[in-house]
């Protein structure tokens, strides 16, 4: 992991909804924890709706959202919203200028802007005023979508299409490069600061590549995404490809994965990825699960589906919970989880911070580790137990002993019988 890139520091939202700081580093400022936001799936204008859709968002863990407002009915509609939610609100602008003014007059918490879409740079100005009037925050959005509007008569064009001629992205490179710093410009001749910069592409490669060249030349605050990541199962992957990498390098201050679902996906997969990579403390239970195979005796699968449906969500501290499905890797597993079980013959063997406490058959799993999961959680909370801390080491038990049917093999060989010596299900 490479140290966060020092940026200016922006502060979305205000004292009623709260204030999310982006970025940070320079100017004696602190660097703030990377957010994840998301963006409305529905119509803006459909009030109720809208407002229940962020407050779902907000409560899965989104600390900025994002709605678009491409007709004056839903800036409109923002008088009504903002009032209703617990987080900051951006207006996503494209095309009318005039939808950006309005919604700053809604009381927005902060404003998207394509340089391929506004260009106009009178109107550019008239937004500029308007949120700096109001303090409220700008995101210069190049996409790789609408930025090409391939008008190359820039001279700096020419000179990073030269710059980028060893690259096959090189052209698109260099033209979001040349639209940023023209756009900026406007900026900086007015006096306004409050930017946040993203790049988007739909090709991870090219959004590592254009983050990454960026970074070195702007010393705003990166918001960093995958544009078109499709669904769910395969958006996932083109995401974190692109975001993971970044930010392993340092570069990224907020984030949103797309996909073509509900936005509530977005967010979870969003903090398990700052998760991973220890730019967040962890809220909730870290839910650990060994790969499947074929030493598995009990509906692995399954069971951490429950466990992911049933316990996760009762657990607030960020416990470490493994369910392994069987004694090879489960022992190594369990002394370094808070909780953990592991799997013989149809059932599972309980350990708390390395302690056994129970050995239950399969069907009573679920509801054990609920049970020591709650209780292990109440006595972190009561200061009688600390997170991370392992009381005893784990000896293997014997494979055909205690997690199954083992002992009426053994008893059957004893007493003569031709049942065969095995371990896994009959």
């Amino acid at each position: 992991m490479q140290p966060r890139r020092p940026t200016r520091q922006v502060t979305i939202g205000d004292e009623r909804v709260g204030l999310v700081k982006v970025g940070g580093g320079l100017f004696g400022t602190t660097p703030a924890p990377v957010s994840v936001q998301t963006m409305t799936t529905g119509y803006t204008y459909d009030v109720d709706a809208c407002v229940a859709e962020i407050n779902r968002l907000t409560a899965a863990g989104a600390e900025i959202v994002r709605v678009a407002v491409p007709e004056k009915k839903d800036t409109d509609a923002l008088r009504q919203i903002i009032p209703q939610v617990r987080v900051p609100i951006v207006a996503d602008v494209h095309f009318h200028f005039q939808r950006a003014l309005e919604a700053v007059e809604s009381g927005v918490h902060k404003i998207r802007l394509n340089p391929g879409n506004i260009q106009d740079r009178a109107h550019v100005i008239d937004v500029i005023q308007a949120c700096k009037a109001r303090n409220v925050p700008i995101r210069v959005g190049v996409n790789e979508g609408s930025i090409i509007e391939r008008r190359d008569k820039q001279l700096r064009l020419k000179e990073l299409g030269q710059f980028f001629s060893d690259n096959r992205r090189g052209y698109l490179l260099a033209i979001m490069i040349t639209k940023l710093e023209e756009y900026l410009d406007i900026f900086y001749e007015q006096g306004f600061y409050d930017i946040v910069i993203s790049a988007k592409s739909m090709d991870p490669v090219t959004v590592i590549e254009a983050y990454t060249e960026i970074s070195k030349r702007f010393d705003h605050p990166l918001h960093l995404g995958v544009t078109h990541a499709g669904p769910k199962e395969t958006g996932c992957i083109r995401s974190v490809v692109a975001l993971g990498t970044l930010l392993a390098s340092g570069v990224g201050d907020t984030i949103r994965i797309s996909y073509a679902s509900d936005a509530q996906y977005e967010v979870e997969d969003g903090l398990e990825l700052l998760y991973s990579l220890a730019l967040r403390e962890r809220k909730g239970a870290e839910l650990i699960a060994c790969p499947t195979c074929g030493r598995i005796q009990v509906d692995l699968i399954t069971l951490v589906q429950d466990v992911r449906k049933h316990v996760s969500p009762k657990i607030d501290l960020p416990i470490k919970l493994a369910v392994m499905g069987c004694i090879v890797n489960g022992p190594g597993e369990a002394e370094g989880a808070d909780v953990a079980v592991f799997a013989g013959d149809r059932r599972g063997i309980i350990y708390v911070q390395g302690e056994k406490v129970a050995n239950v058959p399969e069907e009573q799993i679920l509801e054990r580790l609920l049970a020591e999961c709650l209780a292990f959680q109440d006595k972190v909370k009561r200061g009688e137990a600390r997170l991370g801390e392992k009381t005893v080491q784990i000896i293997p038990p014997d494979p055909i002993g205690e997690l199954g049917s083992g002992w009426e093999t053994i008893a059957k060989k004893q007493a003569g019988g031709a049942t065969p010596l095995t371990v896994g299900k009959s």
